[in-house]
């Protein structure tokens, strides 16, 4: 019995009426008289993600549950220099300027060029200009420019505690804070 009460109850808070008569439903606007607080133990989080995604229409990626890409580890970094061990440009050197880690690619100053044709406007001709087009990022190494040697990258800790990337055939390490701030200054003047 208590159960019906309390149905009909909602039933008759959820009833439509007319425009102008006054209503307690949201349905004209106005709203609601009751408010259910979330329970304590769900949590609403809304988080932005910088990811940049460069798919064409007919590649499917796996994605995680929240509908998000897996985004893969990779072993180079922004402002690395490498050299590409495989296809048209091995052997080159230069420096990495951006990362996809949704597909493990990685675009390589002056490297892998490809012919890009732009479509004119009323106020300019149009014309075809050179852009760097992404490489796979097994097909770079990590690049000595002292010894000027290619090298696969390893982790160590140094005596402060702090993780940091090295060369294995070199012993160099690759991560410095100086190295940082550059990066960071150029991506800002950008």
């Amino acid at each position: 019995m208590a159960g019906m009460a309390a149905l009909q109850g909602a039933m008759a808070s959820l009833s439509v009426s007319a425009p102008g008569a006054a209503s307690t439903s949201s349905f004209w606007g106005n709203r609601l008289a009751t408010y259910s607080a979330p329970q304590p133990g769900i949590r609403f989080m809304v988080k932005t993600c910088p990811i940049e995604m460069r798919l064409k229409r007919w590649e499917r990626k796996k994605c995680k549950p929240n509908s998000l890409p897996v985004l893969h580890k990779m072993h180079v970094r922004i402002g690395d220099t490498v050299q590409v061990i495989a296809g048209r440009e091995k052997g080159k050197v230069g420096e990495v300027t951006r990362l996809f880690k949704h597909n493990s690619t990685v675009i390589v100053k002056d490297l892998n060029l490809k012919s890009k044709h732009k479509k004119g406007t009323e106020d300019e001709p149009g014309e075809i200009v050179m852009v760097e087009g992404p490489i796979h990022s097994s097909n770079v190494m990590l690049y000595s420019k002292e010894k000027s040697v290619a090298s696969r990258v390893g982790h160590k800790f140094l005596e402060d505690g702090t993780k940091v990337r090295y060369l294995i055939k070199t012993g160099e390490v690759i991560d410095s804070v100086e190295k940082w701030v550059k990066v960071f200054k150029e991506g800002d003047s950008e």
